[in-house]
C-alpha cells in the first residue's frame, strides 16, 4: 500500500511543480508514492465554449492523449514505468517548454518522452485509444469523490488506506521546495489536510510558476 496517492494531469503546470515536491519528500522520507491519473478533459468537459476555448480544450485532450499511454504503460509495467513516463512528459511540456510540440504533434511527443522514460516507444500507438477512457473517467471519478467537485489538479490523498487517510486539492505553489524547506511544507500540510472538520485553506494571488 503507497503511503501517497497522487492524482496529475500532464499537461497541468501546478501538479507538476507539487509533484516534484512530492519526489523531493519521498526521496528524504522513503515514501511510497502511487501515481494515479485525474483528467482536465473530463473535469472540464461541461464548461461552457466562451470559457473552453479550442486553444483551452485541445491542451487538455492532448494531456488525454497522453495519459492514454500512460493507462496503457502502468498495465504493462506498473507504478515506476508511469513514475518515470510522468517525469518524462513533464520534463518535456514544462521545463523544456515544448507545450506546442504536446498539442501540435503529440503521438511524436509521447514517442520521445516514452524513449527518454527507457520504455517502449510503441506504448505511443495508444494515444488514440479511447479504450482506455473509462479507467481515466473511473479515476478522475474517484479523486472527486475524496475532495469534492469544483477543484482541479493535484489532488493528493495522505496516508492511504489507512483509517486516517484524506486527500486535499493542492497545495499549489510556484516553485518546487527542496531540502528542509520541503519536509517543513509537507508535515505542515499533512498536519492540515488530516485535521478532521478542515475543508478549505486558499488565496488567489499567485506567482508565476518557476519549474526549476
Amino acid at each position: 500500500m503507497a503511503d501517497v496517492e497522487f492524482f496529475f494531469d500532464p499537461v497541468c503546470p501546478w501538479a507538476w511543480i507539487t509533484s516534484r515536491w512530492v519526489v523531493e519528500v519521498q526521496q528524504l522520507r522513503s515514501y511510497d508514492v502511487e501515481w494515479r491519473f485525474i483528467c482536465l478533459a473530463v473535469l472540464n468537459e461541461q464548461q461552457t465554449a466562451e470559457w473552453y476555448t479550442p486553444e483551452y480544450r485541445r491542451g487538455h485532450m492532448a494531456g488525454m492523449e497522453c495519459l492514454r499511454v500512460a493507462d496503457a504503460v502502468r498495465v504493462a509495467e506498473g507504478n515506476g514505468a508511469v513514475d518515470r513516463l510522468y517525469t518524462a512528459y513533464g520534463t518535456g511540456i514544462h521545463v523544456e517548454r515544448r507545450r506546442d510540440a504536446v498539442r501540435g504533434d503529440t503521438h511524436a511527443f509521447i514517442a520521445d518522452s516514452l524513449e527518454r522514460a527507457g520504455l517502449d516507444r510503441g506504448f505511443a500507438d495508444q494515444w488514440e485509444d479511447t479504450s482506455h477512457d473509462e479507467h481515466l473517467r473511473a479515476e478522475t471519478a474517484v479523486a472527486l469523490e475524496r475532495t469534492g467537485k469544483d477543484v482541479g489538479t493535484p489532488i493528493i490523498t495522505f496516508r492511504a488506506g489507512q483509517p486516517d487517510a484524506s486527500s486535499f486539492f493542492g497545495p499549489v505553489i510556484a516553485r518546487i521546495p527542496r531540502g528542509d524547506e520541503a519536509l517543513r511544507l509537507w508535515d505542515a500540510v499533512e498536519v492540515i489536510a488530516t485535521t478532521s472538520g478542515m475543508a478549505e485553506l486558499k488565496r488567489s494571488l499567485r506567482e508565476a510558476p518557476s519549474f526549476d
